[in-house]
C-alpha cells in the first residue's frame, strides 16, 4: 500500500462509507478486503459502487482499470489518483 496524501485518507474513509450499505456479509473493512473474495460482491454490485464513486468525486473510472482493483486499498489509491489528476 502506498502512502496517501491527506486527501487520499479522506477518499479512503468516504469509500468505506459508500461500501457499507453494499457489505451484506458484514465483513470487516480494511485496505486488504477484497470485493469478490471477502465481500462476495457480484459484478452488478461492483458497478453500483463504481457509479457511486464516480458521482461522489465527479470522475470516470476506466473500465479497463477495474480488473486490477481487487482490494479496498487499491480502489482508494486509484480514486485518489484520479481525483488528483482532475484537480
Amino acid at each position: 500500500m502506498t502512502d496517501r496524501a491527506p486527501h487520499g485518507e479522506n477518499v479512503y474513509a468516504r469509500i468505506l462509507e459508500l461500501i457499507e450499505p453494499l457489505n451484506t456479509k458484514k465483513v470487516a473493512l480494511t485496505q486488504a478486503t477484497t470485493f469478490a473474495g471477502d465481500m462476495e460482491m457480484d459484478s452488478l454490485t461492483v458497478m453500483d459502487l463504481v457509479a457511486s464513486m464516480e458521482d461522489e468525486w465527479d470522475i470516470m473510472i476506466p473500465l479497463n482499470m477495474l480488473p486490477d482493483l481487487e482490494t479496498i486499498g487499491q480502489v482508494a489509491d486509484a480514486v485518489a489518483g484520479l481525483v488528483a489528476k482532475k484537480g
